[in-house]
């Protein structure tokens, strides 16, 4: 089971208040973050028509989008620790805006995947982490609760773009939609503005400001004495010294974070494809556009009640403590959805795989950086989630393109489903089987500290064997002081006896 949850904050979280605008502002930033690659599928095959090109080179504009994302999450991590979380979004806004802008003008695919794919990724990568970030420092108590309506902005953003463009599409085109669109993800900017530092409590300037002036300039010129000693050994440090202060390397050694690591790189190869494709499958068949579109609006509403919901549920002292296994079982049961896909034959059947595939989607969505949060604490969070997503960027790069392959190859979407249910199930057996083998080794390890801690017997024996030691050590001497000098007396008569 998870330790108990503690603050490794030097602070405790208020855990309300001002926290609630911080989530708001979060649900938007992370619901254009996850919701924009998803909705922008409306587009596909406007592009393909015009530049006449595969399934697999179309899907390489949301694989990019997506891997760059997740591989921006380093840098994104840095920046939050070196600025803050609200300039960083601030910044990820206005870059989307600017990188939709520029899309609209593009005259080639390789121009889409420049614009499109790396500089509203990037912008995007720059709302996600920072937002995921804050919201473990205003929350511990309630923070799955948090995690959960934050989420929640996915789904929210979904349901109401996956309509939208299709409404952008009919009366502007893809150009005119890709403008308006990129104004419209000038907002985050707007959601950036609401994430208010905060930190351990300091003295306040008033305090400081009635306090003595002889320590003002004490303390002024301690600080520049301070300040070059800085710069000398800030000289004398290694490259690697200098990026471990923005993120902890150190997290490879830690056996929770690599289990999280393998079983998510896993995961995400089969996670983002069925999504990606399930408006064109339900054209390929035969169904009219707005009906393929409001498939997604299904998988928004499902998903919109699934993530607060399963934010309430993970936050019970019941599911808390095992919240590690709950997230195994939601990866997996994402994987049985998909691979009973390909028995949905008609438009019906395909709203019933939308529902569920929405619930299991959210379930993991809602869980995804909360448990990662539990394994490694809020305070190792920021440096962990930059370094799970720039692993996680290659299989998000390579997922929908395999898709799309299998889809030109065959010429049925039944195996792209296929591939990503096996592989999402694997992932979830895998975590649950780490989990359960990682707990069963940290118990262990506990129970052996605290039979230490409570039995003094092995802290007495090992005093005891020092002080026997020291006795012998001690009676060596004057007692044995005759038996020596007996020794020397047959040396010297020995030696005697050799020289005559």
């Amino acid at each position: 089971m998870s330790p108990p949850v503690s603050s490794d904050l030097g602070y405790v979280p208020p855990d309300g208040g001002w926290g609630w605008a911080v989530v708001f502002g979060a649900s938007i930033s992370v619901g254009f973050a996850y919701t924009f690659p998803k909705a922008f599928t409306i587009y596909f095959k406007e592009l393909q028509a015009v530049y006449s090109i595969s399934y697999s080179q179309i899907a390489w504009i949301t694989s990019i989008m997506c891997a760059t994302t997740y591989g921006g999450g380093p840098i994104s991590s840095i920046l939050v620790n070196r600025y803050g979380s609200r300039p960083v979004v601030m910044f990820g806004g206005l870059l989307c805006g600017i990188g939709m802008v520029s899309a609209s003008f593009c005259t080639s695919i390789l121009q889409l995947y420049i614009c499109v794919g790396f500089i509203t990724g990037f912008g995007l990568a720059l709302n996600l982490q920072p937002s995921v970030i804050i919201i473990g420092k205003y929350f511990l108590k309630r923070r799955p609760i948090a995690n959960g309506l934050a989420m929640a902005g996915s789904p929210v953003m979904l349901c109401t773009l996956a309509p939208l463009n299709q409404f952008l599409f009919d009366n502007f085109g893809w150009r005119g939609s890709f403008l308006i669109l990129g104004a419209i993800l000038l907002h985050c900017c707007v959601a950036g503005a609401l994430f208010r530092p905060i930190g351990p409590a300091t003295v306040s300037g008033k305090t400081q400001a009635t306090g003595k002036k002889d320590v003002l300039k004490e303390e002024v010129t301690g600080n520049a004495t301070n300040a070059e000693n800085k710069m000398e050994e800030e000289e004398g440090k290694d490259c690697c010294e200098k990026i471990n202060r923005y993120l902890d390397f150190s997290l490879f050694k830690h056996r929770g974070f690599l289990i999280y690591l393998i079983g998510n790189v896993l995961m995400f190869l089969g996670f983002f494809a069925p999504i990606v494709f399930l408006a064109p499958y339900a054209k390929h068949i035969g169904i009219d556009e707005y009906s393929a579109a409001f498939l997604l609006s299904i998988l928004a509403i499902v998903d919109m009640i699934a993530r607060p919901t399963t934010g309430i549920i993970a936050n019970s002292k019941w599911v808390r403590p095992r919240i590690q296994y709950f997230f195994s079982f939601s990866i997996a049961f994402n994987g049985a959805c998909h691979l009973l896909c390909p028995l949905a034959s008609g438009y019906k059947w395909l709203v019933v795989y939308s529902a569920f595939f929405g619930l299991a989607f959210g379930m993991v969505c809602a869980m995804l950086f909360e448990t990662l949060m539990d394994l490694v604490g809020a305070a190792r969070f920021t440096s962990a989630v930059g370094l799970v997503t720039i692993a996680e960027c290659c299989t998000i790069l390579l997922g929908p393109p395999i898709g799309g392959t299998l889809i030109d190859t065959f010429g049925d979407y039944k195996y792209m489903f296929i591939k990503c249910g096996a592989v999402m199930v694997l992932a979830g057996t895998f975590l649950f089987i780490m989990n359960y083998y990682n707990y069963r080794i940290l118990a262990k390890e506990e129970k052996e500290r605290k039979a230490k801690e409570e039995d003094p017997q092995s802290v007495r024996t090992e005093s005891e064997d020092r002080n026997n030691w020291n006795k012998e050590t001690v009676l060596d001497g004057p007692e044995l002081e005759p038996l020596r000098e007996e020794r020397e007396g047959l040396k010297k008569e020995m030696k005697g006896t050799n020289e005559v």
